[in-house]
């Protein structure tokens, strides 16, 4: 599984000869990528509706979107998207050689400028090469979208869906900041996690290296890749 950010939390995930790419944002600093810059994936995976992490979805119009039904219809009508998946909490859904489970994250999902929109419940995904259940053996990479800090990362994430690897936002304002992320970390018990949600904006200004250090002293069975530039890891 080849992971690859492209800033805040935009990721590209390529399992076999599959291709997903996560809450398509790429106006950050942290990428040099355009939308037209990018191999167009097979798949457009969204934790949930607000701009930044939707506003590129019509660039990617041809691939087929997975996101809760709520999310998915209005990306189909508002983006011109041709092909949508309606999937929920709890639900995985086969991807080619990929699967994409869905669990909650603890944020808001308004849209527009009196949220005249209510677009479903906001969300995390585990994308993985197998069917995720007590005979799942394969590599998973959890995406846990814009969230705060909740028990079932310890309870249920984590002892039941196994992630590899997580990306997790640091940013603090809207979602967890550095302490939060590091105990998160901590309870998900990945062997990588990376920094997400960041350096995006004035509000999100945080170190990924004081990040790094809070998951070594909490986690230490867990490394901190901070990735730069689009840069990528490969999850074995």
């Amino acid at each position: 599984m080849e992971l690859t950010w492209h800033g805040h939390s935009t990721w590209y995930v390529e399992v076999g000869d599959t291709s997903l790419l996560i809450d398509p944002f790429f106006d950050n600093p942290h990428t040099s990528k355009e939308p037209a810059d990018i191999d167009e994936p097979d798949y457009v995976v969204l934790t949930h509706g607000h701009a930044d992490h939707i506003a590129d979805v019509g660039e990617f119009a041809d691939a087929t979107v997975v996101a809760t039904p709520e999310l998915a219809a209005y990306v189909e009508a508002e983006f011109g998207v041709a092909e949508t998946i309606g999937m929920n909490i709890g639900g995985t859904v086969e991807c080619d050689d990929a699967y994409v489970t869905m669990h909650r994250a603890d944020h808001t999902n308004g849209i527009g400028m009196d949220y005249e929109y209510e677009l479903g419940m906001p969300t995390g995904v585990l994308v993985s090469d197998d069917q995720p259940g007590p005979d799942g053996t394969g590599t998973s990479f959890y995406h846990a979208g814009d969230t705060g800090l909740m028990p079932e990362m310890r309870d249920v994430i984590s002892p039941f869906l196994q992630p590899d690897a997580v990306a997790l936002p640091m940013g603090d304002h809207f979602t967890m900041g550095i302490w939060q992320a590091s105990i998160a970390a901590d309870w998900l018990d990945a062997p990588h996690v990376f920094p997400m949600h960041y350096d995006t904006m004035p509000p999100l200004e945080a170190d990924p290296e004081a990040f790094a250090d809070a998951v070594d002293e909490r986690a230490a069975d867990s490394e901190v890749h901070v990735l730069d530039d689009d840069g990528s890891f490969t999850l074995d």
